[in-house]
């Protein structure tokens, strides 16, 4: 991606640096994750479910990122958000609408937010509470080393992506379809809806590809870059690789092949009235 020396958004709030610790969930590490996630995921705040008393212990934080890569993602990540800044503001400002942006947190592997407590192995996430996209940059090497998606724009999909959710706060999307989930009355249904709203991010991200790719931003490789870290986080890719097996009333996010068809549709069409899921 070419994106030395260009504009960075002033949207960032940075808490790196803040003193980090272990994390140890009343139910177990993993069981108090999950809390934690399905916290995020809904706007609630459900770290009073879990000890997050170690989080401010003061015990200091190593990040495997050097602090040449540190300071390199770091604005990387801030000329991503400025141009899906100028994307969306395009888009809002055709119908008359203005565009507010959220706020990108940067942040080592825990930090508190308006949905509960945000730990980096959850990976980058969106809190419609605050408003804000929370991002540990370490998560760029986990991409490459643990999803096998490297490179510039493979990081810039998953910006754009959570940025999609945004989008979706902003539109009154997000709230109707947490409403839905919550009478849905099965889980799988839930699901479902839940599916659909992640692939419409995806699709989201799509239109900043569109905007990226037509004003000269994108360099060959670029695209395929984002296919790859497109599949790459599909539920069934990802549930196969740490189980064994998929299992598709679990899925919560869609397919490899489902969030890379939602992906180029935004990307080719630019439109986001093709970015309908739920239709």
């Amino acid at each position: 991606m070419r994106w030395q020396g260009r504009r960075e958004s002033s949207n960032v709030e940075d808490r790196r640096g803040a003193s980090g610790g272990g994390f140890r969930g009343k139910g177990g590490g993993i069981v108090g994750l999950l809390i934690i996630l399905v916290g995020a995921y809904f706007g609630v705040d459900l770290s009073g479910l879990v000890d997050t008393s170690s989080i401010s212990s003061g015990q200091s934080y190593q990040s495997s990122l050097s602090e040449q890569e540190e300071q390199q993602l770091n604005s990387f990540s801030r000329v991503v958000l400025a141009d899906t800044e100028v994307a969306w503001e395009q888009y809002f400002g055709k119908s008359g609408q203005r565009y507010t942006p959220p706020t990108m947190v940067l942040y080592n592997y825990a930090t508190q937010t308006s949905c509960g407590t945000g730990q980096a192995a959850m990976g980058p996430f969106y809190c419609p509470n605050d408003q804000r996209v929370y991002l540990d940059l370490s998560f760029y090497k986990d991409m490459s080393n643990k999803l096998k998606a490297s490179g510039d724009t493979a990081f810039a999909y998953v910006i754009a992506h959570e940025v999609g959710h945004h989008v979706q706060n902003l539109l009154g999307i997000l709230p109707k379809v947490q409403q839905a989930q919550q009478r849905s009355g099965s889980q799988a249904a839930a699901n479902q809806l839940s599916v659909k709203l992640e692939l419409q991010a995806d699709c989201f991200a799509g239109i900043w590809g569109h905007y990226a790719d037509k004003n000269g931003i994108l360099e060959s490789g670029d695209l395929e870059e984002a296919f790859n870290a497109a599949e790459a986080v599909g539920d069934d890719r990802l549930q196969k690789q740490s189980q064994g097996y998929a299992v598709p009333d679990s899925f919560t996010h869609g397919t490899s092949a489902q969030r890379l068809a939602w992906f180029q549709r935004g990307l080719q069409s630019g439109d986001i009235k093709q970015c309908n899921p739920f239709g």
